[in-house]
């Protein structure tokens, strides 16, 4: 899985069900949730190639 950093934890955690999209910039992102606090967390990924 894919590490993120928890906002409300204040921790790195693993991503779940951690789902790629796109924002407007065209740059790769996952979105998943926390396992502790379970609200959603982010990592930018890179450029779309």
């Amino acid at each position: 899985m894919v590490e993120a950093y928890c906002v409300k934890c204040k921790k790195k955690v693993e991503m779940q069900k951690g789902k790629e999209t796109t924002t407007k910039r065209g740059t790769l992102m996952m979105k998943g949730k926390c396992p502790d606090c379970g609200i959603t967390v982010c990592r930018i990924m890179g450029k779309k190639k």
